[in-house]
């Protein structure tokens, strides 16, 4: 049986939309900043947290390899517009992306800095955002605009380092 944490998640999560909220506030995105990930301390997403917390992932990873499928997961990117799972439609041609408009790309890059920056600790490096998106890409459905700005930005990131990328964002 699993441990339950609801401290430990409510810590990571927390410091998570603290570091995200900061950077956006750097770069202009005050409102999405403020409202970044609040449905993670919906009961749908934050219990699974609680009940699949490890610290160094997240926990919809550990449900989803548990019973087949991310409940949490599903309820996150249906709420969230800087995932770009929330962008995807399903048409007669297959799933097809629409455009994200910048201001959530930018709160993805965030985002993605975050992540890493909580799940690394002291081990952080900027190039771990690029590493991370590098993994998964072959498996984004993006739209080519969306993927590009992304693409540039964690480039940037990992060649630039985080102060002169913010600056370059706003």
């Amino acid at each position: 049986m699993r441990s339950w944490h609801p401290w430990l998640h409510f810590r990571t999560i927390t410091r998570h939309k603290l570091l995200v909220m900061k950077y956006c506030f750097r770069i202009g995105l005050y409102k999405q900043g403020l409202l970044h990930d609040l449905s993670k301390y919906s009961p749908t997403e934050f219990l699974v947290g609680c009940k699949y917390y490890q610290g160094t992932r997240s926990p919809n990873n550990a449900e989803r390899e548990d019973i087949g499928v991310s409940t949490s997961w599903l309820h996150h990117k249906g709420r969230n517009k800087h995932h770009w799972e929330f962008w995807v439609d399903f048409t007669h041609r297959g799933c097809q992306p629409a455009e994200i408009p910048v201001q959530y790309i930018f709160e993805m890059f965030c985002d993605r800095v975050a992540a890493s920056m909580i799940y690394q600790g002291a081990n952080y490096r900027d190039q771990f955002p690029l590493i991370y998106y590098q993994r998964g890409k072959h498996s984004y459905i993006l739209h080519p605009h969306s993927r590009a700005l992304l693409e540039e930005l964690l480039v940037y990131l990992d060649q630039n380092g985080l102060e002169q990328t913010l600056q370059y964002i706003k």
